[in-house]
């Protein structure tokens, strides 16, 4: 009888190594970011409060910090600290113009910041937010890393368009669409670590490694959060679950699950996707099919590879305390939709 190959068990990894690492540089961080968020407009702290005090393990400033360490910074980390701060100002501007496109309801748990101000204090709060962000790196004198999330900057933008034009289109290809995840997620964990290796004084080789693995780490992420949009809670998510197939938005699970029932369920894709005609109970009937199909499990093993992707991309740094966090890292951020 020929032997049967058992696979190995996944790592469920963790973040809370990497957060226990980075608590000392976190708390300079999230003291600048409380004074630089600050106005005179009273309007504008409130608001950018309400999204910020809710950041959960802000996993991108993180990243900046940890590649900062992980290549070697030791003592005071003044620019790649700043540019922490500006990752997450970058971010949280992402935020309140994509809740204000999407007409999201919730974000990290809290109700929308639209839904309290309004669709145009939230965009210009979130066009503030970006300046204090590109103040935040000027003062670095880093001008190359500078460029890393100037560049960021443009490509999300770009991420975001390009989706919105294919958002409801059912013949988006899995290269296109893994190209706009690339962009609109994955490029910030690209450029919030390759910015940090940088302002570090990281040498080349590790300046690479580290977006490489950002870029890895920033698609597996991405693809977990579009199968817990179908598996997951509300807890969990940050946001409602099911609101990407509530706003007829396409992800991995469900192009999966559309060509994996092709001439059988097309009436029901084209009305509730196509058509934009959904009902509460068209989300059941949605997640049934993703799940029944393999479709979940398909974007995860997808998801795992590209973890894998980011953990081998370390190899190329000296062995720590960070390198080993920034692993568990990659094994958690598929694992919690696992």
């Amino acid at each position: 009888m020929d032997a049967v190959t058992v696979a190995e068990p996944r790592s469920k990894g963790n973040v809370e190594p990497l957060v226990r690492l980075a608590a000392p540089d976190m708390a300079t961080v999230d003291a600048l970011i409380l004074d630089r968020m600050q106005s005179q407009v009273p309007v504008i702290p409130l608001l950018a409060e309400h999204l910020i005090s809710a950041g959960g393990k802000r996993l991108r400033p993180l990243l900046t910090l940890a590649a900062a360490r992980a290549s070697g910074a030791t003592g005071e980390i003044t620019a790649p600290v700043k540019l922490a701060a500006a990752v997450e100002f970058i971010h949280t501007a992402t935020l309140l113009h994509d809740d204000v496109v999407d007409a999201s309801d919730l974000r990290r748990g809290k109700v929308a910041a639209h839904l309290i101000w309004g669709a145009p204090s939230s965009v210009l709060v979130g066009d503030f937010l970006f300046a204090r962000a590109f103040e935040l790196m000027v003062e670095t004198g880093q001008m190359r890393a500078l460029g890393i999330l100037a560049r960021a900057s443009s490509v999300i933008s770009e991420g975001e368009v390009l989706q919105l034009t294919r958002a409801h289109d059912l013949n988006l290809d899995q290269e296109t669409y893994l190209r706009i995840i690339s962009a609109k997620t994955a490029e910030l964990f690209a450029a919030a670590a390759e910015a940090g290796a940088v302002g570090a004084g990281a040498d080349e080789t590790a300046v690479e490694a580290l977006r490489a693995y950002g870029l890895n780490l920033g698609l597996a992420f991405q693809l977990a959060d579009d199968a817990l949009d179908y598996g997951g809670t509300s807890e969990v998510l940050g946001k409602n679950a099911g609101d990407d197939f509530r706003e007829g938005k396409v992800t991995m699970p469900l192009l999966l699950a559309a060509a994996r029932t092709r001439g059988r369920e097309d009436a029901f894709w084209d009305r509730t996707i196509n058509q934009g005609q959904r009902t509460e109970d068209d989300f059941r009937r949605a997640r049934e099919l993703v799940f029944g199909t393999g479709a979940v499990n398909a974007t995860l093993d997808t998801a795992y590879e590209y973890a894998d992707a980011a953990k081998a991309a370390l190899s190329a740094l000296p062995a720590s305390d960070w390198r080993e966090a920034l692993e568990q890292l990659a094994d958690f951020a598929v694992s919690r939709a696992a």
